[in-house]
């Protein structure tokens, strides 16, 4: 199933490192020489592990000889700095991201207890020329997952990301001399033309899949405001034409859904719906990076090649969007060192920080990244190149409302949408009613 190694959870051994040993501020030491500042950044110790970031660190104290980085790594780094930060001795920077299970950067976020990183963004990058904003790819800072508070101010920076899309076995379509459709009506008839073949335009491993794909869609749409409109469960927003035409394009793909699809959407047997794309029974499915590795012993046609697409426009010459997971990197607002920290937030999106992650599969979202990829990863992170648009973050936490689950009911519904269980009607519907519940529950 989906892999996001920004989750990954193996145990709890603590590594702490302090890169010189020194402690304090610009405190006088007894010779009368300034001590060095002393910079306390916590991390997420995850699958990329932990020696990418002890390079960092070297790097960027040696640009900086008066710093020390005071470098705190876990696997569950929540557990080690929560029970500090409760005590009032708060971390210059931390970098673990949202919907873990710990909710930190969540509880932050309601107690307004995170640092304005908007400076950040007009910082110029430490030992280059250009700003942060204009390295980050279009799209990155205008989430709820960087703007909680729709106010146009970023409190948690993006981070390592991981972009989700339509995989395709791009030999196939080659050799059939079909071309990846563009917009929603070309799909429609790339669908026609495959069922002349006996092959169905579209599977996916299970309903849950669908996350990316409609937040995509619905920031095609109707664009990034009526996104974060949705997200917030806005008043009607599920009644309007954009809501509607959504559902439509998601029930008139479920004609063209391969016929075992359903039967396999689940836990134990969804290898079987990725399998069709292998096997040239089905052209399409959502999915993300972590697909190429989980198939990688599975059989495939001869000639299989891995391709990969943003969704289609909704019309020709229209945005084309693709949903990414990425995590996130911020400040405590009780933070002691916030002028190094914005600094060395700011170096995160450097060309040498790049490098040293790219070594570890941790991708950060900065322009022309894919340049430097090799094999499927150039592929995959090449999509915002190309010209898609990323769209990102999820719905608004809210209190827990009994009997409600907004992901279940918006995605979970689709099986029986494609089965014909259920109606377009009745699942936009079931889809309003939740979002109105949830409203009046918002954090």
């Amino acid at each position: 199933m989906r892999i996001k190694k920004s989750l990954a959870w193996v145990g709890t051994a603590l590594l702490a490192v302090s890169m010189l040993g020194a402690c304090g501020t610009k405190d006088e030491q007894a010779d009368g020489k300034q001590e060095k500042q002393v910079l306390k950044v916590a991390a997420l110790e995850s699958g990329y592990g932990a020696d990418m970031w002890k390079e960092v660190v070297k790097a960027y104290e040696a640009k900086n000889p008066d710093l020390t980085v005071e470098l705190t790594l876990d696997k569950n780094i929540e557990s080690v700095i929560s029970p500090n930060m409760k005590a009032g001795k708060f971390p210059d920077v931390v970098m673990v991201a949202m919907s873990r299970e710990e909710a930190l950067p969540e509880t932050l976020i309601k107690d307004n207890a995170l640092e304005d990183l908007s400076p950040v963004l007009d910082m110029t990058v430490p030992g280059e020329d250009q700003k942060v904003s204009e390295k980050l790819i279009p799209g990155f800072t205008d989430t709820l997952a960087t703007n909680p508070y729709g106010d146009g101010k970023t409190y948690l920076a993006p981070m390592f990301y991981s972009p989700n899309g339509l995989f395709f076995n791009a030999a196939l379509l080659k050799e059939k001399g079909w071309e990846v459709p563009e917009t929603w009506e070309q799909m429609w008839e790339l669908g026609e033309k495959a069922k002349k073949e006996k092959i169905s335009l579209f599977t996916y491993p299970v309903s849950g899949y669908f996350d990316s794909f409609f937040f995509a869609l619905l920031a095609e749409i109707g664009g990034p405001d009526f996104y974060n409109q949705a997200m917030n469960y806005e008043e009607g927003i599920w009644e309007t034409p954009e809501a509607t035409e959504a559902f439509e394009i998601v029930a008139k793909l479920a004609e063209y859904t391969e016929p075992t699809t359903v039967a396999n959407a689940n836990k134990t047997d969804f290898t079987k719906n990725q399998q069709l794309i292998l096997d040239n029974k089905a052209l399409f499915m959502p999915n993300g990076t972590w697909i190429t590795g989980e198939m990688a012993e599975a059989p495939r046609a001869a000639g299989f090649e891995w391709g990969f697409t943003a969704l289609p426009a909704v019309e020709k010459g229209g945005d084309r969007y693709s949903f990414t997971f990425f995590e996130q990197i911020w400040m405590p607002a009780e933070a002691q060192n916030k002028e190094q920290g914005k600094e060395f937030i700011a170096y995160m999106y450097s060309d040498e920080a790049a490098d040293i992650f790219a070594k570890a599969n941790a991708i950060q979202p900065i322009q022309g990244i894919s340049d430097k990829l090799e094999g499927e990863n150039k592929l995959f992170y090449s999509v915002y190149d190309d010209g898609a648009k990323a769209v990102m973050g999820g719905f608004a936490s809210t209190d827990a409302v009994e009997g409600v689950n907004m992901k279940d009911v918006l995605f979970g519904t689709i099986d029986s949408v494609v089965s014909g269980d259920k109606t377009v009607k009745q699942w936009q519907d079931a889809v309003q009613q939740a979002s109105d519940q949830l409203r009046a529950a918002k954090k």
